[in-house]
């Protein structure tokens, strides 16, 4: 199965969509889910696609029909999520900071649940008690992840219910006698080494006994994509038999072999995707020769937000002489994709492709500058698809109430 789009092929989308561009590639994100399944074959999973990464419908559609659930981290993801055709039953919602009504319209809709406050849990078992079986999210005090902004599960951060809280959650749910059914927690992004997922793992085993009726552990996500040529994503197989060793060295809890969960974002349409945009402007900066292009922070903020890092190529003269490049945006702030970038020769007019854009993408853009918001294209069997519209003045109206 053919797992990137060929060169000619994104020429044409860029000539008949326009750019910039989001290009996404269904059979990408198929061997991605693939390496999941098999990598935890020996184990009994449930993967849910994180689509806070990705929410267009038409790759949600593609996404369950490949047989993978969905993970929610609001209601509006839900509703999308039923829009495009998933079952209640394989959605999970795992709430942050949220108020309580999100989580009464998620139990309406029949969705899995996860909540993350002490505050939620003593609402949720005053209004159903032991009616509708539900998951905490516990916060481990474990630091991992490839930047302090995408680590979500150490000592300062705002998710989950600290550990040290245990009685106080153990309270709740005997006075409310709610049904927990499913442990959760989830470190951070970008996690390459297997043993960060055992020591949570581990946090977990000291809890179950605290909860009789569990049947979930749920380990997020975060497996790590590469963004440079020497780096490696998390190899899923060895991760898989390192967390079978673990749970066979716990053959059972409360009587039950637990069923594990996971929610990748990232490790499914990172790779999928690609933003394609246009040289604007060469021009020179003492020895520094910068690369103006028609998109910027508003299309694709990760640069700038994480530091985050994007392989570039220049497909309009791919066998050009190798120069470094400043690559920047055309917003008005400081808005730089790569700095000292050895690409093929740009000239203006060339079509460059930023690679890796498929998570955290267009899902973070904006109309900042009051610039239009790209189309997205899904190619699928070898077809492009628009999937979404470029925005138009009319997009910059939409909603806006003018007075006199």
């Amino acid at each position: 199965m053919e797992t990137s789009i060929a060169k000619e092929q994104l020429v044409q989308i860029a000539e008949q969509y326009g750019t910039p561009v989001y290009v996404y590639h269904a059979e990408k994100i198929k061997t991605q889910y693939e390496k999941l399944v098999n990598g935890f074959a020996a184990l009994n999973t449930r993967i849910f696609f994180a689509c806070k990464s990705l929410t267009n419908v038409s790759v949600l559609k593609y996404i369950n029909s490949i047989g993978c659930n969905v993970d929610c981290s609001s209601i509006n993801e839900v509703k999308l999520a039923l829009h495009a055709g998933f079952a209640p039953s394989n959605i999970l919602y795992t709430s942050n900071g949220i108020a309580f009504d999100e989580i009464e319209e998620a139990v309406a809709a029949g969705v899995h649940i996860n909540i993350d406050s002490l505050s939620n849990l003593e609402k949720f078992g005053k209004k159903y008690g032991h009616s509708y079986p539900v998951g905490v999210r516990v916060r481990p005090n474990i630091m991992a992840g490839g930047n302090i902004k995408i680590s979500t599960g150490h000592n300062k951060s705002k998710f989950g219910i600290p550990v040290e809280q245990l009685d106080e959650l153990k309270r709740i749910v005997t006075e409310q006698n709610i049904f927990i059914r499913t442990l959760h927690l989830h470190t951070g992004s970008d996690i390459k080494e297997a043993e960060v997922f055992i020591k949570g793992i581990e946090v977990l085993f000291d809890l179950i006994p605290n909860f009789p009726e569990l049947e979930v552990i749920d380990l997020g996500g975060g497996f790590k994509v590469p963004y440079h040529n020497n780096e490696k994503e998390t190899d899923i197989a060895t991760l898989g038999q390192k967390l079978k060793e673990t749970l066979d060295a716990h053959p059972s809890a409360n009587g039950k072999n637990l069923q594990v969960w996971f929610e990748p974002g990232k490790f499914l349409v990172s790779e999928c995707g690609y933003l394609i945009a246009k040289v604007n402007v060469i021009k020179q900066n003492g020895d520094i020769t910068i690369a103006g292009i028609n998109t910027g922070l508003n299309h694709l903020i990760r640069p700038m937000m994480y530091d985050a890092y994007h392989y570039i190529t220049n497909l309009s003269n791919p066998d050009g002489e190798k120069k470094h490049y400043m690559v920047t945006g055309y917003i008005c702030e400081t808005d730089t994709f790569a700095s000292d970038r050895p690409l093929n020769e740009v000239r203006e007019g060339d079509l460059l492709v930023i690679h890796n854009a498929g998570a955290y993408g267009f899902e973070m853009s904006s109309n900042y500058n009051s610039r239009y918001k790209p189309a997205e294209v899904l190619v699928k069997d070898g077809k492009a698809h628009l999937i979404r519209k470029r925005d138009d003045f009319d997009s910059l109206l939409r909603n806006q109430v003018e007075i006199d």
